[in-house]
């Protein structure tokens, strides 16, 4: 991947099932975004390293550059509190290439008040005469199925992680290899295999000032990756059980991996359950997961379809989200969970509707578009007990008789019921 190339992702064989697929400018060290005031909500100031200071860490590819500016400091809920309603905007293999969608959407973000997750894929840091250094598991050294990177392509990158970082964005990661399926994919891998996958995109985002020379120049990303780095979403939403088993070894806090409904998230074997979900498709009988991939692959199947319908195609994604939306905010304000991928599919189409999303929804009162690391803050800092009762609510639906009432009487210690069930995952398939 470089200044002329396109992010290559990897081939998949998707099972499908009632024809619905599944898939899975720079800013200063002090800039912040002006925000619209929200109940539970206040900026909080960058700390505490001194002007100018930077901490080199290793070899210089990272550094510690004080906390992260312009971030909303989580406080729980008050009695009776209406929930925010919290969009997520997040994207699978985060690289800057010729399409220049990273720095476009960066910007996007910033003009919307917006944070998001860019889920980074180490060796988009790795040049590719250094790709032996990759031992994925189950291949051979130097295999990838996304290819590496050329200087220019991580030059660019890195440009984009430091401002996106500065911006208030959360660097998370999609692993490496991006191998998916039963040959080898990362859906067979044991936990063991995923702690050496998860080391090995540490290290390629730590060390690429050793891995590419001819950078060595450049600043440092402005932050800790140990500490950064602390959720994340499979490749093709695949190897989910083991991954998670072995990054809650490893100081992740979420993982983004899975299939669910729009329903107040929970731990899962110690993380933050924060999975894709099901959305309506305008105009079709089932739901399809909320990332660009699921919508293609329904529409058209393949990333070239009929030009002619390519304008259609992506209006119906983006009224698709936008009812996603619409009954979560106007009923029980579960998270809404969005996926996507830096492509131009179908011309670009969903690219335009990711963007009209962003623009109508992160506008709107009592709106929170976070990153996911933001989502656990909040989710963390919220009574157990007010959590349970927010995860009785169905998919759409508003409490009765009405927020103040439904929460006022929640309180630490007070037994709640158990959650009612989601409504079932009518359509299912496999991750990109």
């Amino acid at each position: 991947m470089g200044a002329g190339k396109t992010l290559a992702l990897g081939t998949v064989a998707v099972a499908l099932i009632t024809g619905l697929a599944g898939c899975s400018g720079p800013g200063g060290a002090g800039s912040t975004v002006e925000r619209k005031a929200t109940p539970g909500s206040e900026e909080r100031s960058p700390a505490a390293a001194p002007k100018g200071a930077v901490r080199l860490i290793g070899d210089g590819s990272t550094a510690f550059t004080g906390a992260q500016p312009g971030l909303p400091a989580a406080k729980p809920l008050k009695a009776g509190q209406k929930p925010p309603q919290f969009v997520v905007f997040s994207w699978d293999g985060a690289g800057e290439d010729s399409q220049k969608l990273f720095s476009h959407f960066r910007e996007v973000s910033k003009k919307y008040g917006a944070k998001m997750t860019y889920f980074l894929s180490g060796v988009y840091l790795l040049p590719e005469e250094k790709k032996a250094l990759y031992d994925p598991p189950q291949h051979s050294a130097g295999r990838s199925d996304i290819g590496f990177n050329d200087t220019e392509g991580i030059r660019d990158t890195l440009a984009e992680l430091r401002a996106a970082w500065r911006d208030g964005n959360e660097i998370g990661t999609h692993f490496n290899g991006h191998f998916c399926g039963p040959d080898g994919g990362v859906g067979t891998w044991s936990v063991e295999e995923w702690k050496s996958e998860i080391l090995q995109a540490k290290a390629f985002v730590k060390g690429w000032k050793t891995n590419t020379p001819a950078l060595k120049a450049e600043a440092p990303l402005p932050f800790d990756y140990d500490k950064e780095l602390v959720g994340a979403r499979t490749p093709c939403l695949e190897g989910q059980k083991n991954m998670v088993a072995a990054a809650r070894t490893m100081g992740f806090r979420y993982d983004s991996s899975g299939i669910g409904n729009q329903v107040w998230p929970a731990r899962k074997d110690g993380l933050w359950d924060l999975p894709l979900q099901l959305v309506p498709v305008p105009g079709r009988a089932f739901e399809t997961l909320s990332m660009d991939y699921n919508f293609m692959f329904n529409q058209s199947g393949t990333t070239q379809g009929d030009p002619d319908r390519h304008a259609f195609w992506g209006n119906q994604m983006r009224d698709g989200l936008l009812q996603a939306f619409d009954r979560a905010y106007k009923g029980n304000r579960a998270p809404l969970i969005i996926g996507n991928h830096f492509e131009s599919w179908n011309g670009g189409t969903y690219m335009r509707a990711v963007e009209e999303t962003i623009k109508t929804v992160c506008t709107q009162q009592d709106v929170r578009c976070v990153s996911f690391r933001q989502l656990a803050d909040w989710l963390d800092a919220q009574d157990p007990a007010v959590l349970a009762k927010l995860r009785t609510l169905k998919v759409g639906q508003k409490p009765e008789p009405g927020w103040s009432a439904f929460l006022a009487g929640t309180a630490p210690g007070k037994p709640v019921a158990s959650p009612v069930p989601a409504r079932p995952a009518d359509q299912a398939g496999a991750g990109r």
